[in-house]
């Protein structure tokens, strides 16, 4: 039977936690109460911050026990993450917490599936919240006031916090329309590209586009590990750029890392890679004065990337690439990878694009299963995106 599970810490907030377990079984909910405490609880609790614990890699003494309070939020964020994701009667999640609590709860929210209704209300949500929510689904809910004890206010926020998650609980949303998923990755100067590649495969497929900043590219492959995607064309892989050389949209060293878990038919391409982004100018690192720079707006910045950077990238796209089982077609457009890399734009430098080009041929290690393409194209091209979709196509039979 699916149980909406209440976390919080029975020690600190135990006031707080009981009466939030209570108001959502006044709904009718099978309520789970899980305590993630360091110390004693102060109220009854289903399972016990010592059971949590027990899930860390070096056993409960590793979490509870000791005189460090941060060395015991940071065991329990990792014993807790363990345990929820070892359950299978989740129908909904709900913490309750200060900044300890706040820590611990939503750092097993985050391994949870994308779509499973997560509720986290916080004394820390009215900020910034990037760092609990990260690429997840968390719901974030001001507690207002501190708990510290019940008041006026304090209960009407838990009320309207339960009879949330209690609906959520209840009334799951509606399955797909049954198309397979697909997530493709855009910036402005690879628009043109991958809009004509979603039209031409929406009939088909679910074509979730997402926005190439770093969270975008977490984002997709979030959903690959959710196992909510049955496929990808990673168009634009330009957050590379920004991850090996300080730009502000970066990937993480995960990048591509869902592609190989989940061997999907994966088809990539090097849109973007001709540039780095940083903000205003004034934010840019002095070791980069004196570049090739772009205003793409008052707020963003661009740098067009060097052969040197270039053959870095490449390197590291293909090293990656060459880890993965699963179908992967590469295409390169030889005539360039952006909108303002084309002869006569502001980054057009097809030396640079040359190394980038040979870079990944040489290190992604084509065999039957990762193959690389060259295109007498541009990346805008409208050939380029039938090509794109026609490579997908053929992979996705497989």
């Amino acid at each position: 039977m699916k149980r909406i599970y209440v976390v919080g810490t029975a020690d600190t907030k135990g006031e707080e936690f009981a009466f939030l377990a209570d108001a959502i079984a006044a709904t009718g909910a099978n309520v789970c109460r899980v305590d993630v405490g360091t110390r004693d609880a102060t109220v009854a609790v289903d399972i016990a911050a010592k059971e949590i614990a027990g899930h860390h890699p070096r056993g409960h003494s590793a979490v509870l026990g000791g005189d460090d309070r941060g060395a015991a939020v940071a065991g329990m964020g990792v014993a807790f993450t363990r345990f929820i994701q070892s359950r299978n009667d989740i129908s909904a999640v709900i913490g309750i917490g200060g900044g300890g609590g706040t820590s611990i709860i939503t750092s097993g929210m985050r391994a949870l599936p994308l779509g499973l209704p997560k509720i986290m209300v916080s004394t820390l949500a009215s900020g910034d919240t990037a760092p609990y929510v990260d690429v997840s689904d968390i719901i974030m809910m001001p507690s207002v006031t501190d708990m510290a004890g019940l008041n006026r206010l304090s209960r009407v926020v838990l009320h309207n916090a339960a009879q949330a998650i209690a609906g959520m609980a209840a009334s799951p949303a509606p399955p797909p329309d049954g198309k397979p998923s697909i997530g493709l990755t855009m910036f402005g100067v690879t628009t043109p590209c991958v809009t004509a590649i979603a039209d031409q495969l929406r009939t088909a497929y679910d074509c979730m586009v997402f926005h190439a900043t770093g969270t975008g590219g977490r984002s997709m492959e979030k959903l690959a590990d959710s196992g909510l995607l049955s496929g990808v064309i990673d168009i634009t892989t330009t957050e590379v750029c920004d991850m090996l050389f300080g730009g502000v949209l970066p990937a993480t060293e995960d990048r591509f890392g869902a592609i190989a878990r989940g061997k999907l038919p994966y088809v990539g391409s090097v849109g973007a890679l001709d540039m780095v982004n940083f903000w205003a100018p004034s934010t840019i690192p002095e070791r980069y004065r004196g570049r090739l720079f772009y205003e793409h707006n008052p707020n963003v910045t661009l740098m067009r990337t060097t052969a040197q950077e270039c053959r870095a990238i490449g390197e590291w796209i293909g090293a990656k690439l060459a880890l993965c089982d699963g179908p992967v077609h590469f295409l390169i457009p030889e005539k360039g990878v952006s909108a303002l890399d084309m002869e006569g734009g502001a980054f057009f430098d097809p030396q640079a694009d040359a190394v980038l080009f040979e870079a990944i041929e040489r290190t992604i290690r084509p065999n039957a299963n990762r193959r690389v393409t060259r295109l007498p194209l541009h990346i805008n091209d409208p050939e380029f995106a039938k090509a794109a979709v026609a490579a997908f196509l053929d992979i996705a039979r497989l």
